[in-house]
């Protein structure tokens, strides 16, 4: 079974910076692209940022050039570098990770974790 677990999260003030963490476990045969979304207190989920077992990255409009993320394949890791935080960047921060063989992939989604941007 595959566990997803995020930290991270934290209360910070606006213009300042925060790294997420994702670590997967578990029994995995390969770890392909790796997400981060974010839910908005009283909005749907919304894909921030993902990046591939290769390392190419993509990400949201609002967080181009503020964003960053990364991974360590060899730690099964993937992070979330957000600088210049803004009030609308609060929420809770989930990682999805679509693991698996070539023929049968699944996705896995963590709990998340809690980001305040707050003065």
């Amino acid at each position: 079974q595959v566990q997803v677990v995020e930290s991270g999260g934290a209360v910070v003030q606006p213009g300042g910076s925060l790294r997420l963490s994702c670590v997967v476990s578990g029994t995995i045969w390969m770890i392909y692209d790796m997400a981060w979304y974010h839910e908005a207190p009283g909005k749907q989920r919304e894909w921030v940022a993902t990046i591939t077992n290769s390392g190419s990255t993509t990400y949201e409009d609002s967080v181009k050039g503020r964003f960053t993320i990364s991974r360590n394949n060899a730690q099964k890791t993937a992070y979330l570098q957000m600088n210049r935080l803004k009030h609308e960047d609060t929420g809770v921060y989930s990682c999805y990770v679509e693991e698996g063989d070539p023929e049968n992939k699944a996705g896995n989604w963590g709990r998340g974790t809690q980001l305040t941007v707050s003065s």
